[in-house]
């Protein structure tokens, strides 16, 4: 169970997707605790789709979130969100955690395409999001943050991403930004004054054999390939509207 203590709320998700048997993807385990509630909806075919429901704030300071996913061979699963994340501060202090635990096995596929993740005035949160994918497994993953609300400073933000293909590291990247965040985070190197920041990673079998070209998505976009059957797609732009639109057409072109 979830709990409440000095230090925040602790809360966990589990998904475990499998083959059927039939054609389609059945979920043994769909279980949310306190301010992570998930709801199975309507799926497209062999797929199953999941929509994971804030029923609370946060995270605040001092919560400590953490959603897994597991996939196995055959299963197909898509997971979103009904809402931004929105990181606040809170009565407790320190700093809060968000994990985020994938596992595909080879076979299995995978689409996780939360809503934003937005860093409000004040806030201090850490997101850390790793994957593990069979040799053959499929993922589409896309991470978007938003630096502030409306006309608002943001808050710190530190956001790590591994994947791994087979127990092999093929990403491994981290961003700080806001309050606190080592110098630069704001700068042409990094940033460069925008306050939309996303990326999305492709892992398909066939980018083994036919590696993605590296290209320039129009400004603030680029395509590399990544050392294994992936690419990355990172992008920065003035808004969350923006960023999307961008991912949507570099996915759409991947896909």
């Amino acid at each position: 169970m979830d709990g409440v203590t000095v230090s925040g709320v602790r809360a966990t998700a589990r998904i475990v997707a499998r083959e059927d048997g039939r054609g389609g993807t059945a979920l043994p385990v769909l279980q949310g605790e306190g301010p992570l509630a998930l709801r199975r909806t309507r799926g497209s075919g062999a797929e199953a789709r999941v929509m994971l429901v804030g029923a609370m704030s946060g995270p605040l300071g001092g919560d400590e979130f953490a959603v897994e996913a597991e996939v196995g061979s055959g299963a197909r699963l898509r997971v979103g969100s009904a809402a931004a994340t929105i990181a606040l501060p809170g009565q407790a202090k320190g700093e809060a955690r968000y994990d985020v635990r994938l596992h595909v096995a080879d076979g299995g596929e995978l689409e996780w395409l939360p809503e934003q993740l937005i860093s409000a005035h004040g806030s201090d949160l850490y997101v850390r999001t790793r994957v593990e994918l069979g040799d053959a497994a499929r993922l589409v993953l896309r991470e978007e943050q938003v630096l502030g609300r409306a006309a608002e400073q943001p808050g710190r933000l530190t956001s790590r991403l591994t994947v791994c293909v087979e127990g092999r590291v093929i990403l491994d990247q981290e961003l700080a930004c806001g309050p606190g965040a080592p110098g630069g985070w704001d700068g042409p190197a990094v940033l460069g004054g925008h306050r939309a920041v996303g990326q999305l990673v492709v892992v398909r079998p066939e980018f083994g054999v036919e590696p993605v070209a590296a290209r320039v998505l129009g400004e603030g976009a680029v395509v590399m390939p990544l050392a294994g059957p992936a690419v990355l797609v990172g992008a920065v732009a003035a808004d969350a509207l923006r960023l999307r639109r961008v991912l949507d057409e570099a996915l759409a072109a991947l896909t």
